[in-house]
């Protein structure tokens, strides 16, 4: 395979993860299938029934999504009344600067950029900020994402909520927050906070799309009139309902990521990479040769997360139970 052929993958895993279509079309001769670890999912999804085809064949009836939300908000500890249900954490981040009409937004960064990109295309000056500097921003709009994504960082609850206590709108992505729940100021009392969160990364089921924006009455009113009467499919309906009300599920995949991210760690740090951070569902690591590592695990059919803002990372996912082994023998491959 051709330099060329891996610099046109690395720019393409660099926009965002999950690219692999694209990925392996630019590597035909990578080993198929490949073991995509450029997103952090969970790799052991939520196992429960999907929609019955009754239900595929109607409008999902908004009794059931107010059914939904109540799942959901019992799940987050706060009021139904202050969570809509979104077609993903992505769609809803996407509108709230618009719908928000905020003069200006500040993003702690480095961060996902799909904030920066929605700020962006709603025409509203953006800067990003270090994410020691929340309390000096006078925009707006502050977003946090938390942990953050990729570098795992945190900020306390309690830092949080003084922010949300200022005159701007305070937006907290908490997409990765189900790994660490007491990070979570979804309960914080607040008209000017905005807390999304992510379905499928923690369910480990991203393609039902589902998310939810929890916030005050109103800002709740306005999410639902932007979405419609059928914000998200039957499928989300059924399986969110039943995942949230699974308790058990949710404690039990704790400990299990938690313990894999773990044994990731040993591995990364086996094969030369510095874990510089992260949270349970991904590690984010250093290497001053990470283009040539990205291109060494292409070449075993092993795609991770590079960036372009800082070629010396690379963010790796957790493998299916089943590929651990392949990891081991990609990873131990760089070390020869």
């Amino acid at each position: 395979m051709g330099r060329t052929n891996h610099q046109a993958a690395l720019e393409i895993a660099g926009r965002h993860g999950g690219r692999l279509a694209e990925v392996a079309a630019a590597l035909p001769g990578a080993p198929r299938p490949w073991l995509d670890l450029s997103t952090g999912v969970n790799p052991a999804p939520w196992r429960g029934a999907r929609a019955p085809v009754s239900a595929l064949g109607a409008l999902p009836d908004p009794a059931d999504t107010a059914a939904l939300e109540a799942a959901a908000a019992a799940a987050f500890g706060v009021d139904p009344a202050c969570v809509a249900a979104t077609p993903g954490a992505e769609a809803a981040l996407r509108l709230l600067p618009r719908q928000l009409g905020a003069a200006s937004v500040d993003i702690a960064a480095p961060t996902y950029g799909g904030h920066e990109d929605a700020a962006r295309a709603a025409g509203v000056p953006v800067r990003l900020i270090p994410r020691n500097a929340l309390s000096q921003s006078d925009a707006a709009l502050l977003v946090v994402v938390n942990p953050n994504n990729p570098d795992g960082a945190r900020t306390s609850p309690a830092t949080l909520a003084d922010l949300a206590r200022g005159p701007r709108w305070l937006v907290v992505d908490e997409s990765f927050v189900e790994t660490d729940p007491a990070l979570s100021v979804a309960a914080a009392p607040s008209d000017r906070l905005i807390v999304l969160r992510s379905f499928g990364k923690f369910y480990g089921l991203p393609g039902v799309r589902l998310g939810f924006v929890i916030a005050s009455p109103p800002v709740i009113s306005a999410v639902r009139a932007s979405f419609g009467d059928w914000p998200v499919c039957a499928d989300a309906v059924a399986m969110g309902r039943a995942a949230y009300a699974d308790a058990d599920w949710r404690a039990r995949a704790r400990e299990r990521l938690a313990a894999d991210a773990r044994r990731l760690d040993r591995l990364l740090a086996g094969a030369g990479f510095e874990v510089v951070g992260g949270a349970d569902l991904f590690r984010l690591t250093a290497a001053a040769d990470a283009p040539d590592r990205f291109a060494r695990l292409c070449e075993a059919g092993v795609l991770t997360r590079p960036f372009a803002y800082e070629p010396t990372w690379l963010r790796f996912g957790l493998p299916p139970a089943r590929s651990w082994r392949r990891l081991t023998l990609a990873l131990e491959s760089l070390a020869r």
